[in-house]
């Protein structure tokens, strides 16, 4: 083995050769003499790139194709509304539990009852208002055209249920909101497969009816009564970032959703009039677009009412002003008067304060059983007097030569500021006393005393507040600043802690107030104080509007308000406890009432211009005065910005340090000679390059004829400078609060009190919080009642197809009325009448009912209660034209015969009964049955009826004439609005019924009128003559129009008559052949016998066979029913358990 190794590895290797001839000779030859190098193949990558760019390319397109949509103005405020989350789903699928899951997740507030909206603070920028919808179908209806975001729950142990598909049949036609499909119950599943298996089932069917891709989520089993934490969490999360179109109709209409009702109606009227009608308030939030005050509303389920009063309330459930994270949990509020949140719930006659303790205090024979800490407690109870009686009895010496002040000396006048805030001043016993007997000597000598101890920031709230909130304190600041124009800043004592939310804060306020120096409080900031009193002229001028339309007192009132407070501001010293009367109002501040375009300045801010330092902050203004270089000849802005650049360079007043703005930069003429840098040129290549990059992947070219091309921007851009300039005409400066309401009304995002007079009583009497209550806003000219074109298809899933005048149920806007539609079809020329809708299209259809804008859905009812099993959207369709009058026509045909013919001219009988009728009708047209046109001409003597008519041929005595012609039908006036809330029971309203209900319970037939019955047709029949063709024409005539039937001979031929005579070799062969086919025929037989035997054995076995499986079947189909049975049984005894269950109506 070694010895053939060493022989193996010694052997010389084969030597490469080079090719001498060849075709790769040939390459390699040519790519030496071009110079390129060798490459090894082709490379598969050469096209890969192109092919990825084509298809980013595509993908791009088809994103921007599918960003595209119709864009809509979004309305939304500010503030927005809270987002109306509706829990829907059929009875027993979890939608309570699911509610208060969601509302301990948002509040951390477990809710016992839900009755009514329910309003939470969900994050930073959105509040939620949840609304649980029942079975009954009216309420369906009404949430589907409120409701921005729907949570369908769905049983996934039962499957689909008819509620289900009936909801989302009816928000397609409501605009579709946003949906979001919620698994219960999945806990029931015991093996995973079946569950996998139903979560796919129930989502694809899901998508069917949503989209493709449509949330889903899982809701497992029950912890505690409420769903597991991080299910509710995510749900939550999903919920939150929401996005939401804006919806056509709610976009051009106001609606409030009542989360409160009460009976304000005076206690007198109801004691001598139970029945009387009712005047209610309702409470919530404005929503969609702004609503004006005695507008008309609808309410569904009452009918249109009037607004007597409208008032804007404070938000009940406001959003946070100041986040920074998370939500505190004095922010995570809820609002749900009608539920028992709080320990208080609203009735429809009462208020009811749920007291959640009682104590009741036992003998002194059980002190032995209570501990040291209930000891203690027991003493305080037991205390003789309170802290606030010892404090009354203290006593306050400042000096100790001076008398003590006592508590009880001291009284409180409590006043309203203009925002609502209650305000606590302290007032002296003996105040009262020396109104008239001081001189004015002593008032200016007390009022001196007190400037001078005053605040060097004006901040006298801060010290005469006893409250300690900061929120109040920040309030109370804001309004300081506003009454004098001044920047208030809190300052503490030396000896005070500072406190403050975060360490930046901490640092600004010791910047603020750190720099102190000795120079009088007077003068501090008193630039400042000028420039903003100079600045507040022109504020305090009133418009036109205020001068000619407003009251006579309301600018010297506010005035005289600021002023009041201002003097016991201005008035108090560091201490508080002090203050100076103010001087009454002159004679001459009260003869400047008739001239209220005159302008009121206080004496104080007059003193601070005797200043000749604050006198040359503002010399540059006047024309004598000296203009500063560097000042720019700007107009006064409100920004601090455009303040510095107005007043130019200033002095300051403690440092005594000049401050210039910046100078501004001198136009200079450009250098010609100067060549830029190179860092110049890089960076204009730079942005070039950028340009060329962004235009070629599609991403930039703002340049203005790119927008051009761009419909859809264009578009977008001009509905957006629109709603700015609505906007900028809203918030006018110069508009009062009174006329905004007036003109525009309040906006959406207001909580609203609406008085509506005349109400039925019933609504009260028979209230219910959990059907939900909406009003929504019409538009002038929806008002009014008419006739409505609708184009309609009847359902696929309705079992019956719809009849002409039978009464359907439509919900149709806001409201859901009764009318009795009648069914037409478009001829081109006229609308035909249709007594049936037809199958698998739609049709037109005219109702009487209130005026509704085109384009707007609709969904239509046989009824809206609940006794029917079967699915309940009977059509959907869409609103096409609206008019006084409507032009549908049927078809009339009249028939007749001829009794007298001429060559164009006839006799008709029997279509007509008597000459007038003929007059009416002349000039009409007619025609035959085999279809010759005729005209109707003059009425014929004898018999009645007759007339004589033209034809464009000659008829038979056999021909049937008809006359076609329209009748005109008019629907009718019929509109009953469903009022189901005026209703004890919701779910029992019945309308109108149909014809057919009616003779079913009665027991009535149906009328069989005798002409519309098909009649069997017997016709005779028709003999004609035999067509006799010439010979001689038919030898001239070609072979294919030659007849080819000949007639039957009456004797043979003459070849049939001869003799045939066979020779002897023609006998020998037949007789052969005859012998032959005896031979073949035999053999035929004994085949046919034997596959008859073997047909018969093989159908004997296959019958055998049959049997055998068809009672194997038999037994298996015994098994799975008595199985099936069996878990019916068992389940139907669970669900008559469960509690509230109804029965359910399985899809």
């Amino acid at each position: 083995m070694e010895s053939g190794a060493g022989t193996a590895s010694s052997d010389p290797r084969k030597a490469h050769r080079e090719r001498s001839a060849g075709p790769k000779k040939d390459k390699k030859s040519k790519k030496k003499q071009k110079g390129a190098a060798p490459q090894k193949g082709n490379n598969p990558k050469a096209s890969s790139l192109t092919l990825k760019a084509q298809k980013n390319a595509e993908r791009n397109v088809q994103l921007e194709q599918k960003r595209l949509h119709v864009p809509l103005i979004d309305r939304t405020p500010a503030e927005p509304p809270p987002v109306i989350v509706a829990v829907v789903g059929p009875s027993g699928s979890g939608k309570t539990t699911l509610i208060q899951s969601l509302v301990k997740r948002f509040t951390n507030h477990n809710l016992n009852d839900i009755k009514g909206p329910i309003t939470v603070v969900s994050g930073k920028k959105r509040r939620l208002t949840f609304i649980e919808c029942n079975n009954d179908l009216n309420s369906m209806i009404d949430v589907a055209k409120i409701a921005d975001l729907v949570l369908l729950l769905i049983d996934a142990s039962f499957g689909f249920e008819m509620e289900t598909f009936e909801f989302l049949n009816i928000i397609q036609v409501h605009g579709f909101p946003r949906v979001m499909g919620v698994l219960t119950h999945l806990d029931k599943f015991r093996h995973n497969k079946t569950l996998k298996n139903t979560k796919k089932k129930l989502k694809h069917r899901f998508w069917t009816e949503i989209y493709q891709g449509a949330k889903l989520f899982y809701l497992s089993g029950l912890i505690h009564g409420r769903y597991p934490k991080q299910e509710i969490l995510n749900l939550s999360r999903f919920i939150s970032v929401m996005k939401f179109r804006p919806l056509i109709w709610r976009n051009s209409h106001p609606y409030v959703i009542a989360d409160r009702v009460e009976d304000v109606t005076d206690p007198e009227l109801l004691r001598t009039d139970p029945k009387v009608d009712r005047t209610v308030t309702m409470y919530g939030y404005l929503r969609g677009v702004n609503l004006k005050p005695d507008s008309k509303v609808h309410i569904p389920g009452v009918g249109d009412r009037v607004i007597s009063e409208m008032t804007a309330l404070p938000d009940p459930c406001p959003l946070p002003d100041k986040v920074r994270k998370s939500l505190s949990d004095k922010q995570k509020m809820i609002y749900a008067p009608m539920s028992d949140v709080g320990g208080i719930l609203y009735d429809k006659d009462a208020v009811y304060v749920n007291v959640l303790g009682t104590f009741s205090k036992k003998g002194d024979k059980d002190d032995s059983q209570r501990g040291p800490g209930e000891k203690m407690v027991m003493n305080l109870q037991d205390a003789p007097s309170t802290f606030a009686d010892t404090i009354e009895k203290s006593e306050l010496r400042v000096f100790s030569s001076s008398t003590p002040m006592r508590a009880r000396d001291l009284k409180e006048e409590t006043v309203n500021d203009d925002n609502g805030k209650k305000r606590r001043r302290v007032v002296f016993g003996d105040e009262g006393q020396d109104d008239d007997n001081e001189g004015d000597d002593q008032e200016e000598d007390e009022e001196d005393d007190v400037n001078g101890a005053m605040d060097v920031d004006g901040n006298e709230d801060f010290e005469l507040e006893a409250d300690d909130d900061e929120e109040e304190l920040d309030d109370e600041e804001g309004d300081a600043q506003q009454d004098y124009n001044v920047d208030v800043d809190e300052e503490p004592d030396e000896d005070e802690i500072a406190f403050a939310e975060s360490d930046s804060e901490l640092d600004e306020d010791e910047d603020d107030h750190g720099s102190m120096t000795d120079s009088p409080k007077w003068k501090s900031k008193l630039s400042e104080k000028a420039k903003s009193s100079f600045m507040g002229l022109t504020a305090r001028k009133k418009t036109l509007m205020e001068i000619v339309y407003g009251p006579e007192d309301a600018s010297d009132d506010g005035e005289d308000a600021s002023d009041d407070e201002g003097a016991v501001h201005d008035d108090a010293d560091e201490g508080g406890l002090f203050k100076v009367k103010a001087p009454k109002q002159k004679r001459v501040d009260i003869m400047m009432k008739f001239d209220t375009c005159k302008v009121e300045v206080p004496t104080k801010e007059l003193e601070q211009w005797e200043d000749e330092e604050v006198l040359d902050s503002i010399r540059h203004r006047f024309i004598t005065g000296a203009k500063p270089s560097n000042t720019p000849a700007s107009s006064n802005s409100n920004t601090n910005a455009d303040d510095e650049e107005d007043y130019g360079d200033f002095e300051d007043l403690e440092t005594g340090e000049t401050v210039k703005p910046p100078p501004q930069p001198e136009h200079q003429e450009p250098d010609e000679s100067h060549e830029p840098s190179h860092d110049d040129i890089a960076a204009k290549k730079a942005r070039l390059k950028e340009k060329f990059d962004a235009d070629y992947d599609g991403h930039g070219s703002d340049d203005d004829d790119s927008k051009k091309d761009n419909l859809y921007e264009t578009f977008k851009e001009e509905q957006t400078r629109q709603q700015l300039l609505n906007k900028q005409e809203y918030e006018a400066a110069d508009m009062d609060d009174d006329t905004r309401v007036a003109v525009h009304g309040y906006l959406p995002g207001t909580y609203v009190r609406l008085v509506i007079r005349h109400m039925p009583c019933e609504f009260i009497q028979h209230f219910d919080p959990t059907y939900p209550v909406l009003m929504g806003g019409l538009l002038p000219f929806e008002e009014n009642y008419g006739f409505v074109q609708v184009r309609i298809k009847r359902h696929r899933w309705h079992r019956r197809i719809l009849k002409s005048n039978d009464p359907l149920v439509f919900s149709v806007g806001w409201r859901r009325f009764q009318s009795l539609p009648i069914y037409s079809i478009n001829d081109g020329t006229r609308n035909r009448l249709l007594k049936y809708t037809p199958e698998h299209m739609h049709c037109l259809a005219t109702i009487y009912g209130p005026i509704t804008p085109p384009n707007t859905g609709f969904c239509a009812f046989k009824n809206v209660s609940d006794a029917s099993p079967s699915f309940r959207v009977s059509a959907t369709g869409v609103v096409l034209d609206i008019n006084q009058t409507v032009e549908v026509v049927k078809k009339l045909k009249l028939t007749g015969s001829p009794y007298k013919i001429f060559k164009n001219t006839a006799f008709i009988k029997d279509m007509f009964t008597s000459a007038l009728e003929v007059a009416r009708f002349e000039g009409a047209s007619i025609r035959t049955v085999s279809g010759i046109r005729g005209q109707v001409k003059k009425p014929a003597s004898k018999p009645e009826g007759a007339f004589r008519a033209a034809f464009e041929d000659k008829i038979l005595m056999s021909d049937i004439v008809f006359l076609r012609a329209w009748y005109p039908i008019k629907p009718k006036k019929f509109c009953n609005p469903v009022t189901s809330l005026l209703l004890s029971s919701k779910t029992e309203w019945h309308g109108m019924r149909p014809v057919s209900e009616l003779r079913k319970e009665a027991g009535i037939e149906v009328p069989l009128n005798q002409d519309s019955l098909y009649k069997q047709i017997e016709r005779k029949t028709r003999r004609f003559n035999p067509l006799q063709i010439p010979r001689k024409l038919q030898a001239d005539l070609p072979f294919a129009s030659k007849p080819k039937l000949l007639k039957k001979r009456s004797q043979p031929a003459l070849l049939d008559r001869r003799a045939v005579v066979l020779e002897p070799h023609e006998k020998k062969v037949y007789t052969l052949l005859q012998e032959l086919n005896t031979i073949k025929n035999e053999k035929a037989l004994k085949r046919k016998a034997s596959d008859d035997a073997r047909r018969d054995v093989y159908r004997k076995k296959q019958k055998k066979e049959e049997d055998f499986q068809s009672n194997k079947k038999k037994e298996k189909l015994k098994e799975i029913f008595a199985k099936r049975d069996k878990s019916e049984k068992a389940a139907a005894a669970g669900a008559s358990g469960a509690r509230g269950r109804g029965p359910r109506r399985e899809f």
